[in-house]
């Protein structure tokens, strides 16, 4: 710190009022102290920040008017402010006050100096609640900048995965330039070339014939009017046409085409795919762990795997086949039915749970997942369902009845129970509950429970003996 060079010059002779003046002006809080740091005197810079700061100082420690953690930063205040010289600063240090009521502590930073050999210490502290405000926002920030970022990567993560995994040959083309930016992995098998070969190509590449026109027209379209009608064009070596589509998105101040191929007929694959890749996936199904059902628009099952079989207690597929799967899985006439609607408004159902009853009476809890299958005017309906009546729950048995966690552990409930057992289980688990712990309170004194519970001591008795409770409190504390 740089001082005056001629203080007695430039500021005259100072009295102690005109000091104390300059003194309170110059900080938020003036604390006038003797050695051992009592204060003698305080000045605040508003009425708001000392109630903020704990009221009246005065006759107290400076040490008992901060948090417990900031008392080594006070001590080390005023040891530096005995032991400064006289062109000496000790450095300043921030410090909490409490608050109280809750509310946050108040942060200030001081500095501490003596202002002659024997005479008392003066502390001055400027408020640093605004600037705390400010980090705080500033934290906030940052916290909300991270938690967007990181849910921008995911949805790029299942974008990547999207389009990686899909059947659909899909590629992504800049509307600026018609070169093609991605290809997934079925437009590559589609086309017959490997990633490097299409991704940088100007599109329509690999079209024949009419069709480049055709497609030329389209994008044109779909750039002028956002939307434009399918095209049927051959790929150069395709003996079946494909129906290209095309959709018009922005990205960072740039336009892209987003294009999809279909074969005219399902059964058409790209080179190398066929009859063994149909029967990989066949032979796949029906070796999957979980259950796989595959059904026709109105639910009949056409085809089952033997992990559906195990579930419903039967030993072939010729059992299951033109059965209604509503038969085994939920509750017959209304779950399914529900499903199929759901299904076909969105196309698919994801972890939807119900339950499962098998042909001997074997019931499990399971999820189920769905999806349409269209082709040509029929839709099927592909059923996955996973049997969780076994699963591990992350969380600890629990030793005592509890109650559910959350509402959607009760809406879980519905379909599977009716209404009225779902309002008489709770019902009675919360009256176990309370009784329980009326007796923790009372040390299993059934009198003093009974009055804390607001019952006679008789319809107590009746409670405890129709939740078996009565067994273990048949002691000396029973009356």
């Amino acid at each position: 710190m740089k001082h005056f060079r001629t203080p007695k010059t430039s500021l005259g002779t100072l009295g102690a009022e005109a000091a104390a003046t300059l003194i309170a002006s110059a900080a938020d809080i003036a604390l006038v102290m003797d050695a051992d740091g009592t204060v003698r005197d305080a000045a605040f810079g508003s009425e708001d920040l000392q109630r903020a700061a704990g009221g009246e100082w005065l006759g107290r420690s400076w040490l008992e008017t901060v948090t417990v953690e900031s008392r080594p930063k006070i001590e080390a205040l005023l040891k530096a402010a005995r032991g400064a010289g006289a062109d000496e600063t000790p450095r300043p240090r921030q410090v909490n006050h409490p608050a109280g009521g809750g509310k946050a502590d108040v942060p200030v930073l001081y500095s501490a100096v003596r202002l002659d050999r024997d005479g008392p210490i003066v502390a001055l502290g400027r408020d640093l609640r605004s600037l705390a405000e400010l980090q705080q926002r500033l934290v906030n920030a940052q916290q909300s900048l991270e938690r967007d970022y990181a849910r921008l990567r995911h949805l790029e993560t299942r974008y990547r995965l999207l389009f990686k995994l899909t059947s659909e040959a899909v590629l992504v083309v800049d509307a600026q330039t018609r070169k093609v930016v991605e290809a997934n992995p079925a437009a590559v098998a589609l086309f017959g070339d490997s990633t490097r070969q299409i991704v940088g190509r100007t599109f329509p590449h690999g079209i024949e014939g009419e069709g480049v026109q055709a497609v030329t027209s389209l994008l044109a379209t779909v750039r002028a009017r956002g939307e434009g009608e399918d095209v049927t064009v051959h790929l150069a070596g395709q003996p079946v046409p494909v129906v290209l589509s095309a959709t018009l998105f922005r990205q960072e101040r740039a336009a892209f085409y987003l294009i999809r191929l279909l074969p005219q007929r399902s059964d058409v694959m790209a080179p190398g795919q066929g009859a063994e890749a149909a029967g990989a996936w066949q032979e796949a199904m029906m070796a999957l762990p979980d259950a796989f059902v595959l059904t026709d628009a109105a639910g009949r099952i056409r085809s089952a795997n033997t992990a559906f079989l195990d579930l419903v207690q039967l030993a072939t597929e010729e059992q299951v086949r033109g059965e209604p799967l509503d038969r085994w899985i939920g509750r017959p006439g209304i779950d399914l039915a529900a499903i199929i609607g759901t299904v076909r408004e969105d196309g698919s159902v994801r972890l939807l749970g119900t339950s499962a009853q098998g042909e001997y009476g074997a019931g499990a809890d399971v999820e189920l997942s769905a999806v349409a299958l269209s082709e040509g005017a029929a839709t099927d309906i592909a059923f996955v369902i996973r049997d969780v009546s076994q699963r591990v729950s992350a969380e600890p048995p629990p030793t005592e009845p509890e109650l559910p966690h959350s509402v959607s552990q009760l809406t879980e409930l519905v379909g599977r129970v009716p209404l009225k057992d779902i309002i008489r289980d709770t019902t009675d688990m919360i009256e176990q509950l309370c009784i329980q712990a009326a007796l923790d309170l009372t040390g299993d004194n059934r009198a003093s429970a009974a009055e804390m519970l607001g019952l006679s001591r008789q319809s107590l008795y009746v409670k405890l003996r129709r939740y078996g409770m009565i067994g273990d409190l048949d002691g000396d504390n029973a009356g």
